[in-house]
Order: structure tokens, then C-alpha cells, then sequence
């Protein structure tokens, strides 16, 4: 006796159609699962048949095989639980084999009842892509299922136990349909902190708006106590709102990460990822048998945030380089690669010194000039080269802390940015650029096309480039960012003040 049920897997963050084949045939009682299965799926064999005995099934006589295709694609994780159940219980012809165009998700607990699993979005585009038209998974991930749907007219259908989904198959009860949650981006100031309670710091701020309206990254050096976290919580409120399509995106790494809050759609405000700085390696770049993606993509679209940055291991900051070059990290191992996106602003933060102290005016430093220098040569000097804007932090006066002046607020400098991003967006779309978001992501023959210098600017940029021994990389970042610079301002030429802001910008000779 056989059945055949359709089901799907995940292979980094894309999914891909496993057919779930049972044969139920005469011989001693053994029960296999091929397909190239993980030690999860492997385990699957007794979930399912405690599950079928405490659902008052019989466990079919004989030899049982189930076979998951294709089978020269590794399965993993709880997923196949549900379809490999069903399939069995109709190969022994006990329930009624489900029509073609149906597909199903899910992990099986021992008393029946079905348990969320990681990855669902993209497993539910890939079906929705292949046709399915009916799709029964557990009823937490039906909400992040149905933002799959579209205009495909697949159904998403809510189960609590495998019992609820055998009687809607053979017709006793009906589920309802799951529909997708309307896409409504969070408003920013409203879900961050306010820039209103930084005091002082007003080249820090201005920093952060430039960043915020161009997609620049910064690094921010200063005492403790000078603000940096502060800065860098609150960048998230000043950026504009998620796109749909980077929301997706981003909800599909999440997802396949597991961290997709249950009963939610798609995510609606900028991720802010904040590691701690004994993150290793695989932490930061993602990794593991599941290829599980790490901070730099679960930031994506968002901020990701490295506090106490020389404190991190120099392994682990050197593979930030290919996603702030790219907007995308590979991983790669025996079993085979997976790609993400990692389109973040970074944003980091150190002192100036292993005590904290280097350059402070009242307090003195204890460290040797040989000290602080060992200390700054943590950071390597390609991902410093990666870094737009840096940002001295100088000490809070007594007077800024107790100033009743009125600060500007967090929606006020969104306004700003948003104006700036507005300005960009025209240009892109009069020349064409496709996937171009903000200055930050143009390429370097788009640098040469946008960033026009008027005659005194550009002679002010050939001596600093001289001056300041500047690689060609740092030199496009300067023009990226001075571009920034004049859209804030509304010009449609670099002029020689906006570049010299965006020269302030660059690290001191003795950094």
C-alpha cells in the first residue's frame, strides 16, 4: 500500500518541495526513513507513532518506509512530522489520501497536537509558488504563512492538533482560513526612544542624521558616560519606514531563525541588533548544520550595533567585511552554502582608550602612548576603511545637564531625513538606478555619475586626498557622504561646505 503527500524544506532562506512517499508492505515490524534525513527527522519515526497510538490510530503491521524526495537534498528539523504521519495513516489507508494540490507543515507532539516550527514564510512562498492551494500547518505560524498568499489564491489553514486536520481532509469539520495581516509600518519616533532626551552633543546628532539619510556607518569614539548608546538606540526612530518588500525580506530571516514572534505577519519596524562583544565568528556572520543566519542578517534592513567595538574578537569584526561591502553574507561549509541579505547600518562604539580617559579634559588618562595605540590597532584598517562617518564624543558639561533648552525632538530630524531620502529617490528613478535605496549604496561608477563637485570643491578633495593619504575607497565614501550632506541642505552640487563636513567626518591622524 501506498501514499503520497506533498510537504516542503528549507535550504538557507529558500524553501524547496519535498514529496513525502509511505509504503506500507508485508514483513517484520520496522518502520525507516530515507531521503538523506537529519538526526531530527530521523526522530520523527517515534513521535509520530506515539502520537498516531495516543490519537487512537493503528499503527500499521509490517514493514514501513517513507521516503523523503528529493532524496539528494539533506532534510532537517521537526518540520516533516505532520505530512509523514498523514501519509502513513493514508498508505495503511486509514484516512483518505489528500488531494494533489495539498501541502503540510508542522511538528507533532506525543499527545497529537501540532507545534510551531522555524522557517515557515519561506517554505509558504515556495508553496504558494508551486501551485499549492491548501496549506495546513500549526495555528501559531498561519499568520506568518499567509503573508505568502497574494493574488496566488492559496489557503492557509490553522490546525491545534492532527486530529482537526484529518477531519477537515475527509469533510467532518471545516477550518477557516487564515487571512494575511495588513502591512502597516510601525511609525519610528513612536517606537524608539526620543533624540530629545540626548543632552548635548550636537555634532553627534547632526551625525546621526547624516547617516540616517544617507545609510552611512559610524563609528563613534568617546569617554564613557558621553552618550554613544543613547545615539545609537535612537538611530532606528530617525530612518524611514520599512518597505513591504524589506519587510518580507527581513520576516523570512527571522523566521527561518525562529525568532518571528507567533501569531505576527511581517515585521513591521527596523530590526536594532545590539551583541555582546564576546560574539564569536559564527555569531556575527551565522552558521551551524541548519546554516542559521547571524546578527549581520537578522540586522538587516535595520541597525546593527557594536558597543565596546576593540573588545570584540579581530575573527570576529573581519567578517563584517563582505556584507558592508556586498549587503550580503555566504556561508559556507561541507554541506553545502547559504546566502543572506545583510543590508544594516553599523554602528559602533569605543573609547578612545583601554581606560576610557585618552584626551578627556579634567580626567587623566593611565595609559601609555604604546597602550593606546595597541588598543585602537584591535580595529583593522580595511573595516575602518568601511566606515563613512567618525564621530568624537566630547565629555557632557554641567550646563548641558542641567540646560532647559528645547532639544530636537526625534520626528523632527525623521522629517529631515525623510526629505533627504525623498530627493535621492527622484534621482535614482531619472537615472535609471535600480535596488538603489539611499547614497550609501551606490556603486563606485554611480559615484562619478551623482556626486558632481562644484570646480572649488573638487580642489579642496584633490589636496585632502593627498594630505590625508586616502584610499579609493575612503575617497567615494567622502563624496557618498558629502552628497548626503547637500541633499540635506537642497543643493544639486557638492559645495565646498558640505564636503569640508564630510572631510570632519574622516579619522584624525591619530587615530
Amino acid at each position: 500500500m501506498y501514499a503520497v503527500l506533498q510537504s516542503f524544506g528549507l535550504n538557507g532562506l529558500q524553501g524547496f518541495k519535498v514529496v513525502v512517499e509511505a509504503d506500507v508492505c508485508l514483513g517484520m515490524d520496522a518502520f525507516a526513513i530515507v531521503g538523506l534525513p537529519d538526526s531530527a527527522v530521523r526522530e520523527s519515526a517515534d513521535r509520530v507513532r506515539a502520537a498516531a497510538r495516543n490519537l487512537h490510530y493503528r499503527w500499521p503491521a509490517g514493514r514501513v518506509t517513507v521516503n523523503l524526495a528529493p532524496a539528494d537534498v539533506r532534510k532537517t528539523g521537526p518540520v516533516y512530522d505532520l505530512p509523514l504521519l498523514l501519509a502513513v495513516l493514508a498508505a495503511s489507508r486509514q484516512i483518505r489520501v489528500p488531494s494533489p494540490g495539498t501541502a503540510f507543515l508542522g511538528e507533532v507532539a506525543l499527545d497529537g497536537s501540532l507545534r510551531p516550527v522555524a522557517g515557515v514564510l519561506p517554505m509558504a512562498l515556495a508553496a504558494a509558488e508551486a501551485g499549492v492551494q491548501a496549506l495546513y500547518l500549526p495555528a501559531d505560524n498561519a499568520a506568518e504563512a499567509a503573508e505568502a498568499c497574494g493574488s496566488t489564491g492559496m489557503c492557509v489553514y490553522p490546525a491545534q492538533t492532527v486530529s482537526q486536520v484529518v477531519e477537515a481532509l475527509e469533510g467532518e469539520t471545516t477550518i477557516l482560513p487564515t487571512e494575511a495581516i495588513p502591512f502597516v509600518p510601525d511609525s519610528g519616533p513612536d517606537a524608539c526612544p526620543d533624540f530629545a532626551d540626548v543632552l548635548g552633543q550636537d555634532m553627534a546628532r547632526r551625525a546621526m542624521v547624516v547617516a540616517a539619510a544617507g545609510g552611512h556607518n559610524v563609528l563613534m569614539i568617546g569617554a564613557p558616560g558621553t552618550g554613544k548608546s543613547m545615539l545609537a538606540k535612537r538611530l532606528p526612530g530617525i530612518l524611514p519606514p520599512l518597505t513591504r518588500e524589506e519587510s518580507v525580506e527581513t520576516a523570512k530571516i527571522y523566521s527561518v531563525a525562529g525568532l518571528l514572534p507567533r501569531g505576527s505577519g511581517l515585521i513591521t519596524t527596523r530590526p536594532f541588533r545590539s551583541p555582546h562583544h564576546s560574539a564569536s565568528p559564527a555569531a556575527l556572520a551565522g552558521g551551524g548544520s541548519q546554516f542559521r543566519p547571524g546578527e549581520c542578517s537578522l540586522a538587516n534592513a535595520g541597525v546593527l550595533f557594536l558597543d565596546e567595538l576593540p573588545e570584540f574578537p579581530r575573527e570576529s569584526l573581519e567578517v563584517l567585511r563582505q556584507p558592508l561591502e556586498d549587503g550580503q553574507i555566504t556561508i559556507s561549509r561541507a554541506a553545502g552554502s547559504a546566502t543572506y541579505p545583510s543590508h544594516f547600518q553599523l554602528v559602533a562604539a569605543m573609547n578612545p582608550c583601554r581606560c576610557g580617559y585618552y584626551g578627556h579634559p579634567t580626567r587623566p588618562c593611565t595609559c601609555s602612548a604604546r597602550a593606546v595605540q595597541q588598543y585602537r590597532s584591535r580595529v583593522s584598517g580595511p573595516l575602518l576603511d568601511r566606515i563613512d562617518l567618525y564621530v568624537q564624543m566630547a565629555p557632557i558639561s554641567y550646563s548641558e545637564l542641567h540646560s532647559t533648552g528645547q532639544r530636537t525632538s526625534s520626528a523632527e530630524m525623521r522629517q529631515q531625513v525623510l526629505a533627504a531620502r525623498q530627493i535621492q529617490a527622484k534621482r535614482f528613478e531619472a537615472l535609471g538606478y535600480q535596488n538603489v535605496p539611499c547614497n550609501a549604496r551606490l556603486s563606485a561608477s554611480q559615484v562619478r555619475e551623482v556626486c558632481q563637485m562644484e570646480p572649488d570643491a573638487d580642489q579642496l578633495l584633490k589636496k585632502s586626498f593627498d594630505r590625508l593619504g586616502l584610499s579609493a575607497r575612503s575617497h567615494d565614501r567622502i563624496l557618498r557622504v558629502a552628497r548626503t550632506i547637500a541633499d540635506l541642505a537642497g543643493t544639486e552640487q557638492i559645495e565646498v561646505n558640505a564636503l569640508l563636513e564630510a572631510l570632519q567626518y574622516r579619522p584624525q591622524e591619530n587615530f
